[in-house]
């Protein structure tokens, strides 16, 4: 890829969407995705297997987020070429199926505030992605790239003050890796125009894949409906209206239209809304290597999202 600054995706979305638009979408992640990896604990702590949990969450919103699009302009809204189709199956594999499973996956060990610190960082990685592109970020970003794996090397290490398992956590690591991976290469991949069919098509397939995931893992033989808490329906049902519904449609709606280092602040928000749920509502331990780890992997990230949304030099050339 060359020329214009690749963390705008190259699409006219992204030159007509509004300021207004854009930082609605980021404060809607912002909170609504720091509370779900409070949710996701409800979820797994009440005896819903996690592939099978998230795959009922992205399906359930997949149905309707579709019947609503089809009730109100017509089916034909949901129609997609066959590349289309391709794109969505891949972003929804590795945002989705990869990537939240993973998190659904060690949230069985892994507390919520430590499993949103640990994601905090996504822009890290997306930051390398880059450099494997062939880029020349600043000295700054290779600033806050080693602190902030500085940080997550901390939150690691932390498994031993929580009931974290260390296989918990490179599960979500990789998780981390997959979800960046989608979010940096989805502009480039050929998806509906309109960010709601693309959603719909990312959900229905990335449920789909965890159903199977699911099955892989044995999961169906650990699942009795009479068993599950009234906590774990009412947080899937959140799951389901404000996880996927508003914020996931948010996040497509971002990755189409705005900077992928500004759509990366999210990662270092996050945390914050989570601990704090989870040492509220769930009396979750808030140690002193959690909120070292938490603090340098906050200032890795805000390091790389300030150096990449500075201004270029006189010596860049202007696209």
């Amino acid at each position: 890829m060359a020329a214009p600054a690749p963390t705008v995706p190259a699409n006219a979305g992204a030159r007509t969407a509004s300021t207004a638009m854009i930082w609605s979408a980021l404060v809607v992640v912002y909170i609504v995705w720091g509370s779900t990896y409070l949710a996701i604990r409800i979820v797994v702590e009440a005896e819903i297997p996690p592939m099978l949990g998230m795959a009922a969450r992205f399906l359930a919103a997949a149905a309707l987020l579709a019947g609503f699009l089809a009730l109100r302009s017509g089916g034909h809204r949901l129609k997609v070429t066959g590349r289309e189709l391709l794109g969505t199956a891949v972003v929804g594999l590795l945002l989705l199926a990869f990537g939240n499973g993973a998190v659904a996956v060690a949230e069985q060990t892994v507390p919520s505030g430590l499993a949103a610190l640990l994601v905090a960082a996504v822009p890290l990685w997306l930051m390398l992605l880059r450099v494997g592109g062939g880029e020349r970020p600043r000295l700054l970003t290779w600033i806050g790239v080693l602190i902030g794996f500085t940080g997550a090397a901390l939150l690691s290490l932390s498994s031993g003050d929580t009931s974290a398992k260390p296989l918990s956590v490179v599960i979500l690591v990789l998780g981390t890796i997959s979800w960046a991976v989608g979010s940096r290469f989805s502009p480039r991949l050929g998806l509906p125009k309109d960010p709601l069919v693309a959603t719909v098509y990312e959900m229905a397939i990335g449920g789909t894949a965890m159903v199977l995931l699911g099955v892989l893992r044995g999961e169906p033989g650990r699942l009795h409906l009479d068993a599950i808490h009234t906590d774990g329906w009412i947080a899937l049902g959140y799951l389901v209206v404000f996880g996927s519904l508003l914020a996931y449609s948010a996040y497509t709606y971002l990755l189409a239209n705005a900077p992928i280092s500004l759509i990366g602040t999210y990662a270092y928000v996050n945390p914050v809304v989570a601990v704090l749920l989870g040492w509220l509502i769930l009396s979750e331990r808030v140690t002193p290597t959690i909120l070292l780890g938490g603090a340098v992997v906050v200032l890795g990230v805000a390091l790389v999202v300030t150096a990449e949304r500075r201004p270029a030099t006189p010596a860049e050339p202007e696209q």
